[in-house]
């Protein structure tokens, strides 16, 4: 034997030499073990690719260590590299004691093959999924020896341009640490992180960056997989817990943009807007661990890590009531399960009631009696407000409540006088149908017009102009307040205009034009034909305007919310209505154009008046005859059958279907519609200023000249600058975050994120709470019905136990025997199902019976039908009825026993 072998067998051992041998035997290496360690084929061994054994995969099955040992080699010390041809194979072999959950084999597998970087990677895939964080920090351990390679251990984002991977059971993109956010696995999630695991986002989806471009090239289906992928992991409840600062303000982010990616990527809408419904969720469940009111104050006002966070905590809201600009940024956001949670509904309506507690629970009489009270005497309390904002009476206007019932008054009276100035037009309807009207008979709404106004620019200087635009009720004001000024402004322009044209003698024709000529004798684009159009447009749009304050009634309110979604519906209807009316219009009126016998039909106008009627039934259908050109006559008639069809039968049903579906849709969640509804109302008067109603708020107070006095000298004298509140640090959060000194320095964590990190410690305690008792009842209800079993057995023993101690004090012989035979069946029930077996397949007999009943023994007849008994308790588990003993053995037992007694 020559020195390599020595070396070896001291190395080795005795063991490993015969573990050695065996596997030379096996692959079939014969000869004297001189000629197996010779230099040569000691090279050969060492440069040759591990082949694939067949035995490994039932030895790693079976669990057996040392089989798998000798079927790796690892004996010689030496890491054996792979097959090409039998990568899956091996990977399968790893993945499967990972499965098992065999730490030992895949550590041998792990130090005695050289698996690369997929192979590792896909294993600790496999562990994750199964939810073993000792193999996943095990399978880490062995990546960081990695980190010399040129691929990227950590990303893993070179997993999508490998086909090496493609029959993986997971899919592309799927890296550790998504796969462990998805399946909301806290711990291994932690691990990841803390090794330097990241997700990052994803580019834009218009991205045209070298990576993206590359990934579309390559394959655009496994691109958009990874994509996909990749935001479940983001939009994991483990991660947005785990990594950021603040959970709840990047599931609100994250909402938002999944939001408008179902939009730009039509594709794979259902998978976004389940994922954006997710991060809703996480959010609310985040406000949900709130304890307290402090808490709660906390979050929803907290403004300090966003931008636009920062702009709605500029707005200050009344005396008293804190500036929720958290509560606001989820309305932006359209959070509406967030905004209706109990909480924030809790604290809305606090806010709202302010200091009259009993109004919220007061009946509806009574409100409407107080409101009538306000319509009544809103002049003397807007008088009394202008003089003394400060006095009890004051402050109780300042209330939300009562500034909206304030508010609502006013515009109660504005609609009045519109009503007014209408009943004096048909008085005066010569006058107004002539240029010798009166402006003051249809002017007075316009000191309510200049109250809108100034309203208007005041609530933009409060919002800013972004969030003044994100209401379309705002949009709608300001449209409605231009049409206003516009037909006021051609009236006053009319006037002028008549009064400088008579002065010079020289336009005598025009002056007469805008002072005495009639009305049949105007131009269409007179001024005062186009102001009379938009005062009657503007006074039906005042009307509408009225349902803003729907949504503080339940009932209203979810009937104001289905209408507005059904004029949605009616809006995309008009688009199929106005294609499909075009069409038949162009084709109709080009077959009557050159019949002049039809006084109807040939010029467009006619034509879309009787294809418009006739939606409604009101056209005659005479229109379409021609008896004299029977070709054009059938092909018309033709036509409008076909139009009557598609509009009346197949449109319109169609419209009634989709206002149906829209109301059902509304009415299953109207309690979150109309809370969400609401709760913008009441923000709407939460803010600070805006109390005095239209049209006092023109009249410049004494509050406002004192305001600003104080503004200058704050910005003259720099003083009165606010600090920020100081709170007590939360109990429940670990000292780590807090500084080591515990004041209140630079180096504090900000309360807001104090309670933050606390809400997630106690949603990820409570989560894996409830994953431990999901575990806890899932393997209970798999044993169940074998602990009933067992436990109807055992008391059948004990019972029979109790009846062997009884007979023992009168018959020690016999109670010895039947103890000895009750010891020896309880053995044999340990293994009932394999002795049953031998039994049958030996004796022939059937299952129940016992050779022994053919002997003729007395002595021995008691044990025999004893064990009869016991046979019968074995067949017990089978059956799913009680446990009921065998009457015709119990008599024979106490009949045996008689005789001694």
């Amino acid at each position: 034997m020559n020195v390599h072998s020595l070396e070896l067998q001291r190395r080795s051992g005795p063991a490993l030499s015969a573990a050695a041998a065996e596997r030379d035997s096996r692959r079939g290496l014969t000869g004297p073990p001189d000629s197996i360690g010779q230099p040569d084929n000691w090279r050969e061994i060492v440069n040759k690719k591990l082949h694939f054994p067949p035995e490994l995969i039932p030895a790693i099955q079976e669990g057996n260590m040392a089989w798998v040992d000798s079927l790796l080699s690892l004996g010689d010390g030496i890491i054996r590299q792979l097959d090409e041809s039998e990568d899956r194979l091996w990977r399968e072999a790893l993945n499967l004691s990972i499965r098992l959950g065999s730490e030992d084999i895949m550590t041998s597998l792990l130090l005695g093959v050289k698996f690369d970087f997929r192979q590792i990677h896909e294993a600790l895939l496999v562990a994750v999924d199964t939810n073993q964080p000792r193999f996943v920090k095990h399978l880490l351990d062995r990546l960081d020896q990695e980190k010399g390679n040129k691929m990227d251990v950590r990303s893993f984002s070179m997993a999508i341009f490998d086909h090496s991977i493609d029959d993986s059971q997971f899919a592309p993109g799927v890296t550790p640490l998504t796969l462990a956010c998805q399946k909301d696995l806290y711990e291994i999630v932690t691990m990841l992180t803390q090794r330097g695991h990241d997700i990052p986002l994803p580019h834009a989806i218009s991205c045209t960056c070298l990576e993206c471009r590359n990934g579309r090239q390559y394959d655009l289906l496994k691109f958009s997989l990874s994509r996909i992928n990749t935001y479940r992991g983001i939009a994991s409840r483990a991660y947005l817990s785990i990594t950021s600062e603040d959970a709840m303000l990047s599931a609100f982010h994250l909402s938002r943009e999944l939001r408008k990616l179902s939009k730009k990527e039509p594709e794979f809408k259902p998978q976004y807007l389940a994922l954006e419904q997710l991060c809703q969720e996480f959010a609310v469940e985040l406000l949900g661990m709130c304890r307290n009111q402090s808490e709660v104050s906390t979050i929803l006002n907290g403004a300090e890590d966003d931008s636009e966070d920062e702009e709605l905590d500029e707005q200050t809201f009344e005396e008293g009531i804190p500036n929720l600009a958290r509560l606001r940024l989820a309305v932006n956001y359209n959070q509406k399960q967030f905004v209706t949670h109990p909480i924030c509904q809790q604290v809305l309506s606090s806010i709202w009631c302010g200091s009259l507690s009993g109004w919220k629970g007061s009946r509806t009489a009574w409100k409407l009696l107080v409101s009538l009270g306000i319509f009544i005497t809103m002049p003397f309390l807007c008088l009394v407000y202008w003089i003394a904002p400060k006095s009890k009476l004051g402050k109780l206007l300042k209330v939300p409540v009562i500034k909206f019932l304030l508010h609502s008054a006013s515009y109660m009276w504005f609609l009045i006088t519109l009503l007014t100035e209408s009943i004096f037009m048909e008085i005066y309807r010569s006058d107004f149908a002539s240029r010798k009207q009166n402006i003051l008979h249809n002017s007075l709404h316009m000191i309510w017009v200049a109250g809108f106004f100034w309203f208007e620019c005041k609530e933009v200087w409060l919002e800013g102009l972004k969030s003044y635009f994100l209401d379309l009720w705002n949009i709608l004001d300001m449209m409605v307040l231009s049409m206003y000024l516009a037909s006021f402004t051609l009236r006053i322009l009319i006037m002028l205009k008549g009064y400088f044209l008579c002065e010079d003698s020289s336009t005598q024709e025009l002056c007469d034009y805008f002072t005495n000529t009639v009305r049949e004798d105007w131009k269409q684009e007179d001024p005062q034909l186009i102001a009379e159009t938009l005062f009657a447009v503007t006074s039906m749009l005042s009307f509408t305007r009225l349902a803003y304050i729907l949504p503080a009634h339940e009932s209203l309110g979810t009937l104001q919310i289905s209408m507005g979604r059904m004029i949605d519906d009616m809006m995309r209807f008009m688009f199929i209505l106005m294609i499909i009316g075009t069409a038949f219009l162009c084709g109709i009126n080009n077959i009557y154009v050159p019949y002049v016998v039809s006084p109807h039909l040939g010029r467009l106008n006619e034509t879309f008046n009787f294809l418009f009627w006739t939606m409604f039934g009101m056209a005659n259908q005479e229109y379409v005859d021609m008896p004299d050109y029977v070709l054009a006559e059938f092909v018309g008639r033709i036509f409008y059958g076909i139009f009557t069809l598609l509009i009346v039968i197949v449109l319109l049903n169609m419209l009634i279907a989709m206002i149906s579906n829209s109301f059902q849709r509304i009415e299953d969640d109207a309690d979150v519609e109309w809370k969400f509804a609401r709760s913008k109302l009441y923000l709407s008067y939460f803010r600070e200023g805006l109390t005095m109603p239209v049209p006092f708020n023109i009249i410049p107070s004494p509050k406002a000249l004192f305001y600003i006095l104080r503004s200058i000298c704050q910005k003259i004298c720099c003083c009165c600058n606010k600090k920020a509140p100081e709170y007590p640090p939360i109990a429940s959060l670990s000292g780590n975050t807090l500084n080591s000194s515990g004041g209140q320095g630079e180096g504090r964590v900000p309360y807001r994120l104090q309670v933050t990190k606390a809400l997630v410690h106690r949603y990820i305690e409570a989560a894996r709470r409830e994953f431990e008792e999901s575990k806890r009842k899932d393997v209970g209800n798999r044993i169940t019905e074998l602990n009933k079993v067992v436990g109807r057995l055992h008391t059948e023993m004990q019972e029979f136990h109790q009846k062997l101690q009884w007979q023992r004090k009168s018959e020690p012989d016999q109670a010895n025997i039947l103890g000895k035979y009750i010891l020896g069946a309880k053995n044999n029930f340990r293994d009932f199902d394999k002795n049953e077996a031998m039994g049958c397949e030996n004796t022939g007999l059937p299952i129940g019976t016992h050779p022994a009943e053919e002997e003729e023994d007395d002595e021995k007849e008691g044990e025999i039908k004893a064990g009869g008994i016991v046979s019968e308790e074995r067949e017990e588990p089978e059956s799913e009825g009680p446990v009921e003993p065998v009457p015709g053995e119990e008599t024979t037992f106490e009949t045996a026993s008689t005789p001694d007694v």
